[in-house]
C-alpha cells in the first residue's frame, strides 16, 4: 500500500470511529471530545506502528519525543482536529494523517467524517476558479486581525469555520478562496492539509512566503497561507505591508 493510500485508509477509519462514538450519545461536549481524541489516537498510533514500523510519529495526543528528528520519515497526525466542533455536533472538524519526509509535507489525507469526505494527496480534486467577491476563511471564534485586514484590502467576504483541516479543504472544494492563518498552530494542525493542498496545485507557505518545515524539535508552526497560486503574491504583499 502506498503512503498516500495508507493515510487515506487510516484517516477514514479514524473518522468512522469518531462518528460511531458521537452517535452513542450520553456524553457532555467536553467529555465527548476528550474520548474522541483518545480513541482516534489509539487507533492511529497502533495502525502506523503496525504498517510503518520504521517510521517515527508525531501526534498531538502523545509526548513529544524529539528522537524523531533523527528519522527522515515522520507521520504527523491530529486524531481529532476541531475537538470543540466535534463535541458540539458540528461538521467542520477533521482527522489529519500526514507524512513528512526530510521536513517536507509529502503525503497525507484529511478526512471530514461528518461530511462523508476524505481528501488525499493521491487523488486531489480539480480546483475551482476563485469566486467574486473572494472568500477568506477565518476562525469562527477568534478571527486573526491580520486575516481580517487582508480581507478588507481584497474586498473579500469572511467565512468563519472550525478546524484547520476543514478550512484548508474548503479551498480545495471551491467553498472558499484563501486560508490565511496567523493565530498559532502546530505541525499536526497543518501537515496533512498542506500536503493535500500542494498536491492539488494550491500555493502553500508561511505568511512570509517561506516554506513550511516539519519534524522540528519544537513542533510550533504558527502561521500559513493556502490559496490559488495566482493570488499568493498579492496576499503575501498585503501581509508584509501590515
Amino acid at each position: 500500500m502506498t503512503d498516500a493510500d495508507l493515510a487515506r485508509l487510516l484517516a477514514a477509519e479514524a473518522g468512522r470511529i469518531l462518528m460511531a462514538l458521537r452517535d452513542e450519545g450520553g456524553r457532555e461536549p467536553r467529555a465527548l471530545g476528550d474520548e474522541g481524541d483518545k480513541r482516534a489516537n489509539a487507533y492511529l498510533m497502533a495502525a502506523l506502528r503496525r504498517e510503518r514500523p520504521g517510521d517515527a510519529i508525531l501526534s498531538e495526543e502523545e509526548m513529544n519525543d524529539t528522537a524523531r528528528c533523527a528519522v527522515a520519515r515522520v507521520w504527523v497526525i491530529d486524531p481529532l482536529d476541531g475537538t470543540r466542533e466535534y463535541g458540539e455536533g458540528r461538521d467542520d472538524w477533521a482527522v489529519h494523517v500526514g507524512l513528512a519526509i526530510d521536513g517536507v509535507a509529502s503525503e497525507g489525507a484529511v478526512a471530514l467524517p461528518a461530511r462523508g469526505t476524505c481528501f488525499c494527496t493521491a487523488r486531489p480534486p480539480a480546483l475551482v476558479a476563485e469566486a467574486s467577491p473572494l472568500r477568506m476563511l477565518v476562525s469562527r471564534t477568534r478571527p486573526a486581525p491580520e486575516a481580517v485586514k487582508v480581507a478588507e484590502a481584497l474586498g473579500a467576504v469572511l467565512v468563519p469555520m472550525g478546524s484547520a483541516g476543514a478550512k484548508a479543504m474548503a479551498v480545495l472544494a471551491g467553498e472558499a478562496d484563501i486560508y490565511l492563518h496567523t493565530g498559532g498552530q502546530y505541525e499536526w494542525d497543518n501537515c496533512a492539509p498542506a500536503a493535500v493542498a500542494r498536491a492539488a496545485g494550491l500555493h502553500v507557505s508561511r505568511v512570509d512566503g517561506s516554506p513550511l518545515v516539519y519534524n522540528r524539535a519544537d513542533p510550533s508552526l504558527p502561521d500559513l497561507l493556502i490559496c490559488h497560486r495566482e493570488r499568493a503574491a498579492e496576499v503575501l504583499r498585503l501581509v508584509a505591508a501590515g
